[in-house]
C-alpha cells in the first residue's frame, strides 16, 4: 500500500454520506437513519507522519526494526557502516511489532505483531535474510492475541509468549522442522501479560506480571522456568521482585539469565541469576520504572531505563546511568552491542552509537537514512490559537491553520489527551510522563511542567477548568488499579494529584469542568465492581461534593457539560444525562447505532458533539435525541477517538488517517 503525501487541501461540500465519502476518496458504511449531512468537510491531510517504531534487534552490522502504528506493518534493515536502509519487508497482519528475535545462525528474522482483535490471521512471521528481497512469510499464530516477547533457542525452536486473550497466557513453541505451533502450557493464572521469554538448550524463562487493570488480587511479578524435556513449569521469581508489577524483560547471557522488572510503587530491578543454580543470584535497585533491552560489554550489562541507557557493573553490582554527550533517547526500544559501543533504538525515529567509555555517540537519523514516513494512528487531539495538534507515538504534529505548515515535535512516549490554554498546549503524557508543556510563540521543544507518582501512570482524558485556570486530567493507574486527577495551574506552576477520587477499583476517564467544579466520570473494565459513577469533585479543596450512579453497564467513555446538563457515554453506547441542578439523572438512551467503545465529547456553538471510532454525531439541546453529523469518519485512533475544536466553532477528528476540520451549523 503506498501512502502518498497530501501537501494540499481540499475543501469538500458533500450534499450526501455517499458524496461526502466519494469526494474525500474513502471507503465507508452508510449514513445513519438520519440520512445527509450540511457539514463542510475541509481535509487537512495526514495527520502525524513518521516512521514509528516498537523493536529492535542487531544482527550483525545491520540493525533490523519493527514498526508501530504505521499501514503497512513492516521491518526495515538498517546497515549501520554505511548509515542506510538497505532493505525491508511489509507484513500482512498486525498494527505493531514490538517481538523481533534472530535464529542462532542469524539467518532468520523472526517477528510477532500486536493486533487491535483476534482476527484468526498469523500474528508470527519470519523473513529469510539471506535473500531479504523476499517478503517475510507467515508461519503461524500464537492462541493469545498479541506477541510481546520472542526467542529462539539454539536448536532453533522458536517460543512466543504474549497476551491479549480471555485466558491466562501460555508459552508457545514453533518447531522449524514441522512448521505448527504447539501451545506449550500455562504456567500460572496470575499474571494477565507474560511480557518476557529467553531460552536455553533445556529451559524456557517466562516473565509475566499484570501491567493493565491491576489492583485488588491480580497477580504480580512472575518467573517461571519451563523444562522443554519434562513439560512443567516452576516458579523461580527472585523474592526481591515479588512485589513488582511484572517482570519486564529477560536475556541469556552465558551462564547468567538477566531479569528485569517494572516497577511502581517501587523502583525497578535487575537480577543476574546462574543458570546452573537458579537460588543463587543477586539484585540491583535501579532507577524510574523499567529496566529492559540487556546487551554485555566487557563485564558491564547495559539496558534501557525510564530515562536513559543505564549500566550494571558486574563487580560491584551497582547501577549507574550512562553519561554521554548526545540527545535524549526518549522511549527505548533496542539495545545491543557492537565493537564496545551501545547501539540504541529510539521511539523519536533515530538509532545512536555510544561510547561508554568516551562518553559521546553518533547518531543516525532514520528519515534520512531511507526509512518510509508513513501516517500513523493518532491519539490526543486539541486545537486553538491557529494550530491543530495530533499526538502521535514518540511525537506531536502541530498543524499551521494559517500557512499548512506541519511540525512535528518530539515528546517521550504517548500524549493521551490535551488542551490548548493561553496558546500554550499542555498534553498528559503516557507512561508516567505527567504534564507537558509547548508555546509556540516561545518554545522550540516540549516540557515537562509537572511530574506526578509513577503509579498513576496512563493519562485519558485532559480538560480545562477557566474559573480556577487550571488544567485537569483524569488519569488510570495500571498496575495498582482505580486512578487519580492531576491538577496543574500554569499561571502558579502548582501541581496536585487526588488519588481514586471515584474509588479504589474505578479509574477517571471522563473529566468535564463548569464553574470550579470537576466532574469526573469512573470506569471499571474488570468484570466486578462498580463501573460508571459519576463524581462531582473540587479540584481546589480537593473534596468531593456529591456522586451518581447513571445505571449504565459499562464504564464512563467520555463527559461534557452543555448549561446544567452533564452528558455521559458509556464504553457500551450508553448515553446519560444528569441535571446538575437537581443532581439527578434525567435521561438514558442507547446510541449504539452511532456509538460503541470508547469515545470522546465536546461542546462546541451550545451544542454537544461526539465521536466515534465510526461516526460523528450530536445531540438535540432539548430532546437529547442524538442526528449524525459526519458518517463513516472511520478515524484511526490507536487508543480511543477524540474530537475537539476551535475558537471560531470548528470541529476536528480523524478520517482515515488524516485529520479533517468540520464546520456544522446545527438547524441550518
Amino acid at each position: 500500500m503506498s501512502h502518498p503525501h497530501i501537501s494540499r487541501r481540499h475543501m469538500l461540500q458533500a450534499g450526501g454520506a455517499a458524496g461526502l465519502v466519494a469526494a474525500l476518496g474513502l471507503t465507508g458504511q452508510p449514513a445513519a437513519a438520519d440520512g445527509r449531512t450540511t457539514a463542510r468537510i475541509t481535509d487537512l491531510g495526514p495527520a502525524v507522519v513518521q516512521f514509528s517504531l516498537m523493536s529492535a534487534v542487531l544482527i550483525g552490522d545491520t540493525v533490523y526494526i519493527g514498526s508501530r502504528n504505521i499501514d503497512p506493518v513492516r521491518v526495515i534493515a538498517l546497515h549501520l557502516p554505511t548509515r542506510s536502509v538497505v532493505a525491508g519487508t511489509d507484513l500482512t497482519n498486525g498494527h505493531s511489532v514490538q517481538a523481533l528475535a534472530a535464529d542462532p545462525a542469524g539467518r532468520y528474522l523472526y517477528a510477532g505483531v500486536l493486533q487491535k482483535a483476534d482476527v484468526g490471521r498469523p500474528n508470527l512471521f519470519r523473513w529469510d535474510l539471506t535473500t531479504p528481497g523476499t517478503p517475510a512469510e507467515p508461519i503461524g499464530r500464537i492462541g493469545d492475541r498479541d506477541v510481546r516477547a520472542l526467542a529462539v533457542a539454539p536448536d532453533g525452536v522458536l517460543y512466543a509468549v504474549g497476551g491479549g486473550a480471555d485466558t491466562a497466557p501460555a508459552l508457545w513453541e514453533w518447531d522449524p522442522t514441522t512448521r505448527q505451533v504447539r501451545d506449550a502450557g500455562t504456567p500460572g493464572p496470575e499474571g494477565t501479560l507474560v511480557r518476557a521469554v529467553a531460552a536455553t538448550g533445556t529451559t524456557v524463562f517466562l516473565g509475566a506480571g499484570t501491567t493493565f487493570n491491576g489492583g485488588g488480587d491480580t497477580g504480580r511479578a512472575t518467573l517461571y522456568a519451563y523444562d522443554r524435556s519434562a513439560g512443567t513449569f516452576t516458579s523461580v521469581v527472585p523474592r526481591e521482585m515479588e512485589r513488582d508489577p511484572s517482570v519486564r524483560d529477560l536475556a541469556v547471557m552465558g551462564g547468567t539469565l538477566v531479569v528485569g522488572s517494572a516497577g511502581s510503587t517501587e523502583p525497578s530491578k535487575v537480577a543476574l541469576m546462574d543458570l546452573a543454580d537458579l537460588s543463587s543470584y543477586t539484585v540491583a535497585t535501579s532507577t524510574g520504572t523499567v529496566a529492559k533491552l540487556f546487551t554485555e560489554i566487557d563485564d558491564t550489562v547495559y539496558f534501557a531505563g525510564e530515562d536513559g541507557i543505564h549500566a550494571y557493573d558486574r563487580r560491584t553490582d551497582t547501577i549507574a546511568p550512562v553519561e554521554f554527550d548526545g540527545p535524549d533517547l526518549g522511549e527505548i526500544w533496542g539495545v545491543d552491542g557492537r565493537d564496545g559501543k551501545i547501539v540504541v533504538t529510539s521511539a523519536f525515529g533515530f538509532v545512536a552509537e555510544i561510547d561508554p567509555a568516551a562518553r559521546t555517540s553518533a547518531v543516525i537519523d532514520l528519515a534520512e537514512a531511507g526509512a518510509p514516513r508513513t501516517p500513523q494512528t493518532a491519539m490526543g487531539l486539541a486545537a486553538g490559537d491557529g494550530h491543530v495538534y495530533v499526538g502521535g507515538t514518540g511525537t506531536l504534529a502541530r498543524h499551521s491553520l494559517r500557512s499548512g505548515e506541519v511540525v512535528n515535535l518530539r515528546a517521550p512516549g504517548e500524549a493521551k489527551d490535551m488542551v490548548v490554554h493561553g496558546g500554550a498546549l499542555y498534553t498528559g503524557q503516557y507512561n508516567s510522563e505527567g504534564i507537558w508543556r509547548h508555546d509556540p510563540r516561545h518554545d522550540r521543544r516540549m516540557h515537562q511542567v509537572a511530574d506526578f507518582p509513577h503509579e498513576q501512570n496512563r493519562p485519558l482524558d485532559v480538560a480545562l477548568d477557566r474559573k480556577n485556570g487550571l488544567v485537569l486530567v483524569g488519569v488510570q493507574s495500571d498496575t495498582e488499579g482505580g486512578g487519580s486527577l492531576w491538577t496543574y495551574h500554569p499561571r502558579t506552576g502548582r501541581s496536585r494529584c487526588f488519588v481514586d477520587p471515584v474509588d479504589a477499583m474505578q479509574c477517571v476517564r471522563g473529566v468535564a469542568s463548569q464553574d470550579g467544579v470537576a466532574y469526573l466520570g469512573g470506569d471499571n473494565t474488570l468484570a466486578t465492581g462498580p463501573r460508571s459513577t459519576v463524581v462531582a469533585f473540587d479540584p481546589v479543596r480537593g473534596k468531593e461534593l456529591w456522586r451518581i450512579d447513571p445505571r449504565q453497564t459499562a464504564g464512563t467513555a467520555a463527559l461534557a457539560v452543555r448549561g446544567r446538563h452533564l452528558y455521559g457515554l458509556s464504553r457500551k453506547g450508553g448515553l446519560f444525562v444528569i441535571d446538575l441542578r437537581r443532581r439527578t439523572l434525567v435521561h438514558r438512551a442507547d446510541i449504539r447505532e452511532v456509538c460503541n467503545g470508547f469515545a470522546a465529547l465536546v461542546t462546541n456553538r451550545g451544542v454537544v458533539y461526539g465521536v466515534s471510532d465510526t461516526t460523528v454525531f450530536r445531540f438535540d439541546p432539548r430532546t437529547f435525541a442524538v442526528s449524525t453529523v459526519v458518517p463513516a469518519v472511520d478515524g484511526s485512533w490507536y487508543s480511543g477517538s477524540h474530537l475537539t475544536n476551535d475558537e471560531a466553532g470548528h470541529l476536528y477528528t480523524m478520517r482515515g488517517r488524516n485529520l479533517i476540520r468540520i464546520t456544522d451549523r446545527p438547524g441550518r
